[in-house]
């Protein structure tokens, strides 16, 4: 079974397991774990960042950033389509108390004119705009990249009006490849990040979050308030720390990959596609095929294919590190007989 629902789907290397088993550990939440503490140092290294943090998850990273940044009764500026307004089942208005303001974006990018018309003034009727928030890669538009102008344009204006900048950067490290700019220029324009460690990288579990070690402070009070606090865990940093030293360079692969599964489903009459395929994700338009996104995906299925309903008539491919260039032929050869039928 091919499964393209997405990169999550990536189980650890074997090098990954033996490196659970070997992991030397101690207990976390007394900051006692030796691999953690390397992992979050390569991390915050790697970002530029002043320091890190191990999380069990994305959005479990980005509800503590938004309880660390904002205050009850705030708002909170991001884009229409963001994963943490679309996907992280309100955690910031259940756990922050804070309300979501959405901004319609060009390809996952919000414009900075729309940014700063959004932000609140002072006036006893509104929220305060405790925090804005940048998603990059975008999901929702199809792995886009945001272009890192943007991100510095935008942060300008954060940091002259005192909002800090949140980045969702779940995929960032393929943002860096895919653009060729160092995730540390991404970083540099925004207050804290987030990076899954579980998605293209490889890793079984978990995520960091990184910032100012100030942030950090903080932001390990409200992991243990949230239950995030772990003890002997250095058997999940470890395949972490495999995962940066080792595996961002496979994400090369991965897009190439994505390009290649592109330019062959826009040769298929009856189906195109939705976004412009930067990174390793592909949306698949079938409203021209007189059939479902059900129907589609259990087709798919029949040929030992797993993809992902993404809307009412787009479905989604991710490619990740169990896939290749083989699979990517039979893909298409599945979905020609799909769309013949």
């Amino acid at each position: 079974m091919l499964d393209l629902r997405s990169d999550t789907v990536t189980k650890p290397s074997e090098k990954m397991r033996k490196a659970m088993y070997e992991a030397e550990v101690g207990d976390d939440v007394y900051g006692e774990d030796p691999t953690v503490n390397k992992l979050e140092k390569l991390a915050a290294n790697i970002l530029g960042k002043e320091d890190a943090l191990f999380v069990t998850s994305g959005t479990q990273g980005n509800q503590i950033a938004g309880l660390v940044h904002c205050k009850p009764g705030q708002e909170v500026i991001m884009e229409a389509q963001a994963h943490i307004f679309l996907y992280e089942a309100a955690a910031l208005s259940a756990f922050a108390g804070v309300q979501i303001k959405t901004l319609e974006g060009d390809n996952g990018a919000m414009k900075l004119g729309d940014v700063e018309a959004a932000i609140r003034g002072d006036d006893i009727h509104q929220p305060e705009t405790g925090l804005i928030c940048i998603e990059n890669t975008h999901n929702k538009a199809g792995g886009a990249v945001i272009p890192l102008e943007n991100m510095e344009k935008i942060y300008q204006l954060s940091k002259k009006l005192g909002i800090p900048v949140h980045l969702d950067g779940a995929r960032l490290f393929n943002a860096s490849v895919a653009s060729g700019i160092p995730v540390k220029e991404f970083a540099k324009y925004t207050y804290s990040v987030q990076f899954c460690l579980s998605k293209g990288l490889g890793a079984p579990v978990g995520s960091m979050i990184a910032g100012s070690s100030e942030f950090i402070s903080q932001a390990r009070k409200w992991r243990k308030r949230l239950g995030g606090g772990l003890r002997q865990v250095g058997v999940l940093a470890a395949p972490g720390i495999i995962a940066l030293e080792e595996n961002i360079k496979h994400l090369e692969q991965d897009h190439e990959n994505a390009k290649q599964l592109a330019e062959g489903l826009q040769n298929i009459e009856g189906i195109t596609i939705e976004n412009k395929v930067e990174t390793n994700i592909i949306l698949l338009d079938i409203t021209k095929s007189n059939t479902t996104t059900e129907h589609f995906v259990n087709y798919l299925k029949e040929q030992n294919i797993l993809a992902g309903p993404f809307g009412p008539n787009i479905i989604r491919f991710v490619t990740n590190n169990s896939i290749t260039k083989k699979d990517i032929d039979n893909v298409l050869v599945a979905v020609q007989k799909i769309v013949n039928r």
